[in-house]
Protein backbone atom coordinates (compact mmCIF):
# COMPACT_ATOMS: atom_id res chain seq x y z
CA UNK A 1 0.00 0.00 0.00
CA UNK A 2 1.27 3.78 -1.07
CA UNK A 3 1.11 5.73 1.68
CA UNK A 4 1.67 9.71 1.09
CA UNK A 5 1.98 12.46 3.67
CA UNK A 6 1.04 16.04 2.14
CA UNK A 7 -0.59 19.21 3.48
CA UNK A 8 -3.79 19.75 3.92
CA UNK A 9 -5.99 21.49 0.90
CA UNK A 10 -9.27 22.83 0.12
CA UNK A 11 -10.09 19.63 -1.63
CA UNK A 12 -9.95 17.73 1.30
CA UNK A 13 -11.91 19.86 3.48
CA UNK A 14 -15.22 17.08 2.58
CA UNK A 15 -13.63 14.11 3.39
CA UNK A 16 -11.88 15.69 6.37
CA UNK A 17 -15.71 16.70 7.77
CA UNK A 18 -16.38 12.69 7.46
CA UNK A 19 -13.28 11.91 9.52
CA UNK A 20 -13.53 14.73 12.10
CA UNK A 21 -17.10 13.23 12.76
CA UNK A 22 -15.67 9.74 13.00
CA UNK A 23 -12.93 11.10 15.21
CA UNK A 24 -15.87 12.48 17.42
CA UNK A 25 -17.38 9.56 17.66
CA UNK A 26 -14.36 7.20 18.64
CA UNK A 27 -13.81 10.09 21.18
CA UNK A 28 -17.46 9.33 22.42
CA UNK A 29 -18.29 13.05 22.04
CA UNK A 30 -20.01 13.35 18.87
CA UNK A 31 -22.42 16.10 19.94
CA UNK A 32 -19.23 18.44 20.14
CA UNK A 33 -18.48 17.85 16.11
CA UNK A 34 -19.92 21.24 14.65
CA UNK A 35 -17.54 22.20 11.95
CA UNK A 36 -18.87 22.09 8.20
CA UNK A 37 -17.14 22.41 4.96
CA UNK A 38 -18.24 25.79 4.52
CA UNK A 39 -17.12 27.04 8.28
CA UNK A 40 -13.25 25.68 6.78
CA UNK A 41 -13.51 27.29 4.03
CA UNK A 42 -14.28 30.74 5.40
CA UNK A 43 -11.47 29.77 8.01
CA UNK A 44 -9.17 28.27 5.35
CA UNK A 45 -6.22 30.45 5.96
CA UNK A 46 -6.19 29.18 9.80
CA UNK A 47 -5.95 25.47 8.77
CA UNK A 48 -2.45 23.51 9.00
CA UNK A 49 -2.35 20.24 8.76
CA UNK A 50 -1.50 16.87 6.84
CA UNK A 51 -3.32 13.68 5.38
CA UNK A 52 -2.05 10.30 5.08
CA UNK A 53 -3.49 9.42 1.40
CA UNK A 54 -3.28 6.37 -0.49
CA UNK A 55 -2.83 5.92 -4.81
CA UNK A 56 -6.14 6.81 -5.36
CA UNK A 57 -5.84 9.71 -3.31
CA UNK A 58 -8.16 8.81 -0.68
CA UNK A 59 -7.86 10.42 2.97
CA UNK A 60 -6.68 7.61 5.56
CA UNK A 61 -5.64 9.80 8.19
CA UNK A 62 -5.02 13.14 9.56
CA UNK A 63 -3.19 15.54 11.87
CA UNK A 64 -4.11 18.99 12.39
CA UNK A 65 -2.12 21.63 14.42
CA UNK A 66 -1.27 25.34 14.99
CA UNK A 67 1.63 27.69 16.38
CA UNK A 68 1.12 28.27 20.30
CA UNK A 69 3.19 30.20 22.43
CA UNK A 70 3.72 29.29 25.95
CA UNK A 71 4.69 31.23 28.65
CA UNK A 72 7.29 28.78 29.94
CA UNK A 73 9.11 27.88 26.71
CA UNK A 74 8.20 29.83 24.25
CA UNK A 75 7.00 28.99 20.35
CA UNK A 76 5.09 26.12 19.91
CA UNK A 77 3.69 23.85 17.53
CA UNK A 78 -0.43 22.21 19.35
CA UNK A 79 -1.36 19.36 17.66
CA UNK A 80 -4.91 19.25 17.74
CA UNK A 81 -5.76 15.83 16.26
CA UNK A 82 -4.30 12.79 15.57
CA UNK A 83 -6.86 10.16 13.23
CA UNK A 84 -6.32 7.04 11.49
CA UNK A 85 -8.73 5.62 9.83
CA UNK A 86 -9.84 1.71 11.68
CA UNK A 87 -8.96 0.46 8.29
CA UNK A 88 -5.48 1.41 8.51
CA UNK A 89 -4.31 1.60 11.83
CA UNK A 90 -1.58 -0.93 12.69
CA UNK A 91 -0.03 0.04 8.72
CA UNK A 92 2.32 3.17 10.17
CA UNK A 93 0.31 5.72 9.15
CA UNK A 94 -0.08 7.84 12.65
CA UNK A 95 4.19 7.71 12.75
CA UNK A 96 4.48 9.20 9.21
CA UNK A 97 1.67 11.81 10.07
CA UNK A 98 3.73 12.80 13.62
CA UNK A 99 7.19 12.85 12.06
CA UNK A 100 5.64 14.91 9.58
CA UNK A 101 4.33 17.08 12.59
CA UNK A 102 7.82 16.86 13.99
CA UNK A 103 9.62 17.56 11.27
CA UNK A 104 7.39 20.55 10.49
CA UNK A 105 7.78 21.94 13.90
CA UNK A 106 11.32 22.04 14.08
CA UNK A 107 11.54 23.55 10.92
CA UNK A 108 9.45 26.18 12.38
CA UNK A 109 11.91 26.56 15.30
CA UNK A 110 9.21 25.86 17.80
CA UNK A 111 10.58 24.60 21.21
CA UNK A 112 8.08 21.88 21.45
CA UNK A 113 5.16 19.97 19.85
CA UNK A 114 2.15 19.92 23.19
CA UNK A 115 -1.00 17.65 22.36
CA UNK A 116 -3.32 16.50 25.02
CA UNK A 117 -4.51 12.39 24.77
CA UNK A 118 -7.68 10.96 26.42
CA UNK A 119 -6.78 8.37 29.61
CA UNK A 120 -8.97 6.21 28.61
CA UNK A 121 -7.18 5.90 25.07
CA UNK A 122 -4.33 3.35 26.07
CA UNK A 123 -3.32 2.85 22.65
CA UNK A 124 -2.57 6.50 21.90
CA UNK A 125 -0.87 6.80 25.20
CA UNK A 126 1.48 3.57 24.39
CA UNK A 127 2.18 4.82 21.24
CA UNK A 128 3.02 8.42 22.29
CA UNK A 129 5.41 7.00 25.34
CA UNK A 130 6.97 4.97 22.72
CA UNK A 131 8.24 8.56 20.80
CA UNK A 132 9.46 9.63 24.09
CA UNK A 133 6.28 12.14 25.08
CA UNK A 134 5.82 12.72 28.64
CA UNK A 135 2.47 11.94 29.57
CA UNK A 136 1.23 14.95 32.46
CA UNK A 137 -1.53 13.26 34.43
CA UNK A 138 -2.17 16.87 36.14
CA UNK A 139 -3.25 19.04 33.42
CA UNK A 140 -6.90 19.16 32.69
CA UNK A 141 -8.69 20.42 29.80
CA UNK A 142 -10.70 23.82 30.33
CA UNK A 143 -12.49 24.97 27.37
CA UNK A 144 -15.22 28.06 26.66
CA UNK A 145 -17.12 27.55 23.92
CA UNK A 146 -18.71 30.26 21.84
Amino acid sequence: MIIRIRKIEERDFPGLIDLFKEFALFEKVPERMMNTVEQMLEEKTHINGFVAVNDKDEIMGYVTCFFAYFTWIGKSLYMDDLYVRPDYRGKGIGIKLINEVIAFAKAENCKKLHWQVSEWNKPAIGFYESLGATIDPVESNCDLVF
